[in-house]
């Protein structure tokens, strides 16, 4: 990989762990507030868990992303643990990184739609009125990140079915 995409590839890193760090602290904070406040204190806060959902969102889809970054998503490697050849194996990879990139682009497409109707038909949460579009958003950035993760693997792969990386066909079944 070159330079500026290592750089790029540390930074979003970076971002991305920071926004779980964030959303983690919200979500456990908030929960533990709440539960403080109608067990013990016997208030009962409007709005908190608007924002457990919203932090919890953007958690979960950061989550997503930070697996597909890191190739830690779930996979069912029977089929690829059983190839022997190494361009078999790397053609194997591709043909899995194609599909998984054809499904990324539906999501896209789809977290794309439901994001547009969100904007030109707002919604509101009930206590807090916070809007909809906040959490649907994290869906999006989460689709356009899996995507792109997607595409790199299926260049990797379509690159090391080509020979064009060195080791490449002989490192396709490290995880």
């Amino acid at each position: 990989m070159s330079d500026v995409m290592c750089a790029l590839d540390h930074w979003v890193g970076r971002l991305l762990n920071l926004i779980v760090f964030v959303a983690s602290v919200a979500v456990v904070g908030l929960m533990l507030f709440l539960i403080l406040a109608r067990y013990v204190f016997g208030w009962s806060v409007v709005g908190t868990l608007e924002l457990v959902m919203l932090a919890g969102m953007w958690l979960y889809m950061t989550g997503a992303l930070i697996a597909s970054r890191r190739n830690e998503h779930l996979v069912v490697d029977f089929l690829e643990l059983q190839i022997r050849d190494a361009r078999l194996r790397a053609l194997h990879k591709s043909l899995v990184a194609f599909i998984v990139t054809l499904i990324c682009a539906c999501f896209v497409f789809w977290a794309y739609k439901m994001l547009a109707w969100g904007l030109v038909r707002p919604q509101r949460t009930p206590a807090l009125s916070i809007p909809l579009w906040i959490s649907q958003a994290s869906i999006m950035v989460a689709s356009v990140g899996c995507l792109a993760y997607a595409l790199r693997d299926l260049i990797g792969g379509l690159r090391a079915l080509s020979g064009k990386t060195p080791g490449a066909l002989a490192s396709q079944g490290e995880h």
